[in-house]
């Protein structure tokens, strides 16, 4: 089952989290196919885990705590979205990469990571053990906390990653840092210019995907028929409501 890449322009946050929700929804629906989805984001924002509390994202001292926010559909701890590449991955159950289980795709998806992040000069691994972190007892930010298939430069983290699983689908999204200008987050972040360095990854990641995963990855487009969903759910994603649901 090939994997369609779209590569998405820089968008805000409810429009990046409203896309992928789409994504998860019709490809569990058989309506879409399995999508790798890479994309930015338009301005500085902060993404909360599904569980954590808006109250510790309103507690933020400046310049974290006025930035944009929006909660994501998968858990984990919030991320500074900035300098970085983001992609999600939308797989119905049936799909050959989740013939192993769901958490099997973190470690392909990171395999990809890695190799791409080679071709920047940089020498990245796999964290290999998790701590104890959690929503209820934090830390806040998902790059100060650390999971087994993390992806370390030295002894910080580049790239982590996030589920969230329907009886029809998983989507897995995550964020590989390329800068850093907050130092709220603290980061690996790679050698080379920020411009130089994306058109790399947006070009490295799919084939390194494809490379990892001996799966077909073919550059596609939106369907017209997947754009109503997503508007429907920009509404959702910016809204009070969800934002702070907890």
């Amino acid at each position: 089952m090939a994997i369609r890449v779209l590569d998405d322009e820089p968008l805000d946050g409810p429009t990046n989290m409203a896309r992928d929700e789409a994504l998860l929804t019709l490809v569990g629906a058989g309506q879409s196919p399995p999508t790798l989805r890479l994309y930015q984001w338009s301005e500085p924002t902060i993404s909360l885990g599904y569980f954590q509390r808006y109250a510790d994202y309103a507690s933020l001292p400046p310049p974290a705590g006025e930035l944009a926010v929006v909660r994501r559909p998968t858990g984990g701890g919030a991320i500074l979205h900035d300098l970085e590449l983001t992609y999600s991955i939308s797989l119905p159950v049936g799909h050959p990469l989740l013939s192993r289980g769901p958490r099997a795709l973190y470690e392909l998806a990171h395999d990809a990571v890695m190799s791409a992040l080679r071709g920047l000069d940089l020498a990245p691994a796999r964290c290999g053990a998790s701590d104890d972190s959690g929503a209820a007892r934090g830390p806040f930010f998902c790059f100060a906390r650390r999971h087994c298939y993390d992806v370390l430069v030295g002894h910080d983290k580049i790239a982590g990653s996030a589920q969230r699983r329907t009886r029809r689908a998983v989507l897995q999204h995550g964020s590989i840092v390329i800068g850093n200008r907050f130092a709220q987050q603290p980061t690996a972040i790679a050698p080379q210019p920020f411009a130089d360095a994306m058109l790399h990854l947006r070009a490295a990641y799919p084939e390194a995907l494809q490379s990892a995963t001996r799966i077909p990855c073919h550059l596609g487009a939106w369907m017209s028929s997947e754009l109503p969903l997503v508007q429907d759910l920009v509404g959702k994603y910016g809204g009070l409501e969800w934002t702070r649901r907890t």
